[in-house]
């Protein structure tokens, strides 16, 4: 299966799957999410001490809400209308339709924030076109944080090396109607990208479950070494 065909079908799962991820996010399914996962990206993001945030894939919008209500003012951006929808029905902050490719063009409407959030959002095997529009979009010296799946525990028995895999999101009930590609990195190629796209990793935080003493996710935070106004 090519790239592309890769990419496509990961935009159009979470358009599919839209109400499915909605409820579990609301329904608190995802075990992960409760055991940590959460609070450790809120925390990343206020320890910044930012006043305007980017939520990058922000999905039905729980990031958002939960920084807004901290005093943060928020803009949460997602390609899927329908989970932009589910957003906007609760409020809480600003939300709006965007693609990762259409990021760097809206500078002029969103205008700069002091930090970029993405969290479990960068899922496709492309990731300069996410950061580079990132970038246009923070202030000089702004921070980004990412979270993701730690490669030590999502690996699973597979081979550790960079690659396409697929989640049917089975644990978290049975209304998903739909596969979802997503491009595993290992911790090496995940430090690698961000520096590469400009960034320079300030923080590695890998947050634990207190019941196994596994680490539940990787956390990354960085600053922008490149001027957002080239």
């Amino acid at each position: 299966m090519s790239e592309d065909t890769h990419e496509a079908r990961l935009e159009q799962s979470w358009r599919i799957n839209a109400f499915a991820w909605t409820r579990a996010v609301r329904e608190e399914r995802i075990a992960s999410r409760r055991a940590g996962t959460d609070a450790a990206v809120v925390d990343a993001v206020l320890a910044t001490r930012a006043t305007r945030v980017l939520d990058v894939g922000c999905g039905e919008g729980w990031l958002a809400r939960a920084l807004a209500l901290a005093g943060c003012d928020v803009v949460g951006i997602d390609a899927s209308p329908e989970l932009i929808a589910a957003a906007n029905e609760l409020g809480g902050a600003r939300f709006e339709v965007a693609s990762y490719e259409q990021l760097g063009e809206r500078v002029a409407e969103f205008g700069r924030f002091d930090v970029a959030v993405c969290n479990f959002s960068l899922l496709g095997e492309d990731l300069h076109t996410p950061l580079d529009g990132v970038h246009r979009l923070l202030r000089a010296g702004a921070s980004l944080i990412v979270q993701t799946v730690h490669p030590w525990t999502a690996c699973g028995e597979a081979p550790y090396v960079n690659g396409w895999r697929s989640e049917t999101f089975a644990a978290f009930g049975g209304e998903f109607r739909a596969a979802m590609p997503w491009y595993f990195r290992t911790a090496a190629a995940w430090i690698a990208a961000i520096g590469s796209a400009g960034f320079g990793i300030d923080q590695c935080i890998e947050p634990l479950d207190a019941a196994t003493g596994r680490p539940l996710s990787l956390l990354l935070r960085a600053t922008s070494l490149v001027d957002a106004r080239r």
